[in-house]
């Protein structure tokens, strides 16, 4: 399909005629992702660009543009593996947190306090656990396409998500918000 011929209809995936057309209708999409791969809003920017980065060079040799979240997803998720092994020494697990705990609201915002309660159980979850979670749960991919994506068996994902999973039910947060 050439350039000329722009998206395709609702029917099927969408072809991008360029970066920047590619960008502007999934930029969103993909900075949650990145969001839900670090703890850090800033650092999730820069893993973001750093994919985008990566793309962008890429482009002309991407063959297939109706695969282009799979290329970018795979880019997130290769560097940040990459910035974990370079700051494995920088992260720490700590028996308390920094921040001052906040008191349940008292507006009808139950939902939404419970959403960010689970996020911030995500956010302390070891990083390759975290990714298994947000792949399997959040991106809704099988087991075997998680475990495609992360280059891992998928008795890998099945044995770490039960760990994250057991570690998301002991979080005391989260039973103080059940």
């Amino acid at each position: 399909m050439s350039a000329s011929q722009g998206a395709t209809g609702a029917a099927g995936p969408t072809y991008y005629p360029s970066f920047s057309s590619y960008v502007r209708a999934r930029g969103t999409v993909l900075l949650r992702t990145a969001r839900s791969l670090t703890a850090n809003p800033s650092d999730a920017e820069d893993l973001l660009q750093t994919a985008l980065t990566k793309t962008y060079v890429a482009w002309d040799r991407i063959e297939d543009h109706r695969a282009l979240d799979g290329y970018v997803r795979r880019a997130l998720l290769n560097t940040r593996t990459s910035q974990w092994r370079k700051r494995k020494v920088d992260e720490f697990v700590c028996e308390e947190l920094p921040e001052p705990e906040t008191a349940p609201a008292a507006d009808p915002a139950e939902h939404q306090a419970m959403r960010d309660a689970m996020w911030r159980a995500v956010m302390r979850l070891p990083d390759r656990q975290r990714a298994m979670v947000v792949l399997r749960y959040y991106e809704d991919l099988s087991e075997v396409q998680t475990a495609a994506v992360l280059g891992v068996s998928v008795g890998t994902v099945k044995s770490a998500v039960s760990r994250a999973l057991g570690k998301l039910r002991e979080d005391p947060e989260l039973g103080s918000a059940a």
